[in-house]
């Protein structure tokens, strides 16, 4: 009884009632059970997204668009997504990106369909008059490339997206910041480490949220994080902000939690950790924006370390780290080299 609320599911008293549980005390209520053994954790993010594909998927017409649109959908889409959840040890997987590509490709059927063509008939200037409707329209590319892969039309010049940084806050801006969360005493010891791992590391607000209690470590009286493959040692101020809250923080959310938690940010729901909104959401209530002083730390650390120091000790992609160096304007090109003649004339 209790696991079919929980996946929400109503008894069939009820069904005529309300054919629609509200999601978050059935939420609450499978985390408890879940946080207590009853119920075997799951990726609830992914749930979801599998819950509102079939809604997405009732309102496809024609027949034949829902098809590819399935498809698409469970074949490349939701398999990518169980994959990337399966190699990735984190809490909860990330669907909006996968979300759009599918609400992509049902718009660009019926849009097609409103002007009488097929798929299989379309053509480059078709695809060229959809991508002209806007902004979001580039988002379809993932779709045809999957839908000409499989012979369910020809294969289609679509630009990818333009990568752009964006606005970064002021260096003084934030270094003002971060040495307010770093001595204020009476800002919360959560706001306090989530904002100096935000402007100090570049960390995103989804890394942040799921970081564990035992990437902070100490040695030798100086404290440890691990952000990527190596332990970074912090400063003085920070490894106390840490350490406090490794100590003192909130062991518990609530009915339900487990006592102890891995998390080093508990969450609202029994077991999990805070979710990334819900951090920016306090972030920004003292000031602290987390794409302005996320781009202001990396661009500020790609200037004076090398891509692939920077990709080591952050967690970042090789190619996500070049990027934030040529935007920062370093020149490394001669790093490899002296490192190279350095070991050389070692004895």
């Amino acid at each position: 009884m209790l696991a079919d609320l929980a996946a929400g599911k109503l008894p069939a008293s009820h069904q005529a009632l309300d054919a629609h549980p509200r999601r978050r005390a059935a939420d609450f209520l499978r985390s408890i059970l879940t946080a207590g053994g009853v119920l075997p954790p799951r990726d609830e993010e992914l749930a979801r997204t599998g819950q509102w594909l079939a809604d997405v998927l009732q309102a496809v017409r024609p027949d034949a668009a829902r098809r590819l649109i399935r498809a698409y959908a469970t074949w490349q889409v939701m398999r990518r997504l169980r994959a990337s959840a399966g190699r990735a040890a984190r809490p909860r997987t990330y669907t909006a990106h996968a979300r759009r590509n599918i609400r992509a490709a049902a718009e660009f059927l019926a849009w097609l369909h409103g002007r009488g063509r097929a798929l299989a008939a379309c053509r480059q200037a078709d695809v060229e008059s959809w991508l002209a409707t806007g902004p979001a329209a580039g988002q379809v590319r993932d779709f045809l490339s999957w839908a000409a892969r499989q012979g369910h039309c020809q294969a289609f010049d679509i630009p990818g997206p333009v990568r752009v940084s964006g606005a970064a806050a002021s260096q003084d801006e934030r270094w003002a910041q971060a040495a307010r969360l770093l001595h204020d005493d009476t800002l919360d010891l959560t706001d306090r480490a989530a904002g100096c791992l935000l402007l100090l590391y570049g960390q995103q607000l989804s890394r942040i949220a799921a970081m564990t209690t035992s990437q902070v470590t100490t040695r030798d009286g100086t404290v440890h994080i691990r952000l990527g493959d190596h332990d970074v040692p912090v400063p003085e101020p920070l490894g106390i902000v840490l350490t406090e809250l490794v100590r003192t923080g909130r062991s518990h959310t609530g009915t339900g939690s487990p006592a102890p938690t891995p998390w080093l940010f508990p969450g609202g729901l029994p077991g999990k950790p805070i979710t990334a909104p819900r951090l920016g959401s306090r972030l920004r209530a003292l000031g602290v924006y987390a794409q302005t002083g996320r781009r202001a730390a990396l661009l500020d650390l790609a200037g004076q370390l090398p891509a692939a120091v920077l990709a080591d000790l952050l967690g970042l992609a090789p190619g996500t780290a070049v990027r934030w160096m040529r935007q920062a304007g370093g020149d490394w090109s001669g790093y490899a080299a002296e490192l190279a003649r350095t070991r050389h004339h070692q004895p």
